[in-house]
């Protein structure tokens, strides 16, 4: 699934909880992730703190 950073330690990751997909939403700080919140929409993250212009999509190089 994908992962997206944000800044000051934010992370969205598309998941599948309960078969259904969600997005979860942690903020990692002084070395320990705090789980924000799931979101069904993008529209709901906003309601966790996050600007999606401000994500950046984490893909790994495992392609080469």
């Amino acid at each position: 699934m994908g992962q997206w950073h944000g800044p000051d330690g934010i992370l969205v990751e598309a998941i599948i909880l309960d078969d259904r997909p969600l997005l979860r939403v942690s903020h990692r700080v002084n070395g320990r992730t705090y789980l924000r919140g799931y979101c069904a929409t993008v529209a709901e993250l906003g309601r966790h703190g996050v600007d999606l212009a401000e994500l950046v999509e984490h893909s790994p190089l495992d392609h080469l």
